[in-house]
């Protein structure tokens, strides 16, 4: 259980420095840049999720000594796809889907603090698959 809980901490550290990455570069690029939202948060979680394969695997998780490198990388490359598609619909559902339609919402909410929120909530509803996923799949048992 305490393996279990450093574990958890470790994944937290790791994750809260891809959080980072990706919300820094989604916002900045919505808000700073123009760019479309769903774009600006393609690659942040891309690029964040690239670190957290690295930071992963050389802190958090112990690697599955049967499993080699390529493989690993799928694998890891399948469950952030996954990931990203749960990132993009949870961005969808909160910007275009409840904020575009819910006018005290939009008076009390600009537009680029809505996609700041969003994308927290999407980070942490992505974060708590993300653990489990790699847990079940590139963790040597």
């Amino acid at each position: 259980m305490k393996r279990l809980l450093e574990q958890i901490l470790k994944f937290g550290v790791v994750g809260f420095v891809c959080f980072l990455i990706d919300f820094g570069i989604t916002t900045g690029l919505t808000n700073l840049f123009g760019v479309h939202y769903l774009i600006s948060k393609f690659l942040g979680f891309v690029i964040s999720a690239v670190v957290n394969y690295i930071l992963s695997i050389k802190f958090v998780f112990t690697q599955k000594k049967e499993m080699d490198k390529k493989k690993e990388f799928t694998v890891f490359l399948i469950l952030s796809a996954i990931g990203l598609v749960i990132n993009e619909i949870v961005m969808y559902v909160c910007i275009d889907g409840i904020y575009a339609h819910n006018g005290f919402l939009q008076a009390n909410i600009t537009d680029g603090l809505m996609v700041s929120i969003s994308s927290v909530i999407a980070t942490g509803i992505v974060m708590v698959y993300n653990f489990i996923s790699r847990k079940l799949f590139l963790e040597r048992k």
